[in-house]
């Protein structure tokens, strides 16, 4: 089998799946509203913050719960083989060990992009972002770009990290624990370009933050697929 039909193969099972359950696509939309309801309370209307406050705050939120999303979304992406003792079948697909990870990935990315669809306006709308009057339309093509890169680099980054905790007791915990410190620079980035759109359009700080995020995209794509092998047969 082709590396390519193993990536589709692999990517369709996965996504098949989780169309006939529905349990990962509604526990991680389930777990970004609860975010975005929570932050919303807490930190309160907008009134009396400056615009730039605004557009930090809120973009703050929508990638601190998309990043949460990301870790539950990846936390089942081997959990059903494990589960089965199908593991070691899945890793004797005839093809690269690198494009079961680029299927697995494939099938945690397309639904975290759907909730990141719907979490962009939901999260910049509950802080007063856009939706009123008197406020100059967003450049939602540029923001709905960034979430698609930056969604890339979260799910590449936790799937991989699923697969190091698939076969440890406290996997559920241990997945947050190690994908975390590695997602700060990619969240940093995210928030500031995210914040730079919504305050003044492309800026050259907007393009050094996309340039950063493009380059950990790759990175993390590269080596996450070339430890991927040795990640799951340790």
């Amino acid at each position: 089998m082709s590396a390519l039909n193993t990536v589709w193969t692999v990517a369709a099972r996965d996504l098949t799946l989780a169309g006939r359950t529905r349990d990962v696509l509604l526990a991680t939309a389930f777990y970004v509203a609860l975010v975005l309801l929570v932050q919303g309370f807490a930190l309160g209307a907008p009134d009396g913050r400056s615009a730039s406050a605004t557009a930090n705050l809120a973009a703050g939120v929508v990638w601190t719960a998309l990043t949460l999303a990301s870790a539950v979304a990846a936390g089942r992406a081997f959990s059903a083989e494990a589960e089965a003792g199908a593991l070691e079948q899945l890793l004797l697909y005839p093809a690269p060990l690198a494009a079961v990870y680029l299927g697995k990935l494939l099938g945690v990315l397309l639904p975290l992009l759907l909730i990141g669809a719907a979490t962009l306006p939901l999260g910049l709308g509950l802080f007063g972002v856009w939706g009123g009057e008197d406020q100059p339309p967003l450049p939602w093509l540029s923001l709905y770009g960034v979430m698609a890169l930056g969604t890339v680099g979260l799910a590449a980054t936790s799937t991989f990290y699923s697969s190091l905790t698939v076969n440890l007791r406290a996997r559920e915990a241990l997945l947050p624990a190690l994908a975390f410190p590695l997602l700060i620079p990619l969240v940093i980035a995210l928030v500031r370009i995210t914040a730079t759109l919504l305050s003044g359009g492309w800026t050259a700080e907007a393009w050094a933050w996309a340039a950063f995020l493009l380059a950990f995209n790759i990175g993390t794509l590269v080596l996450a697929a070339w430890l991927f092998p040795y990640a799951v047969e340790g």
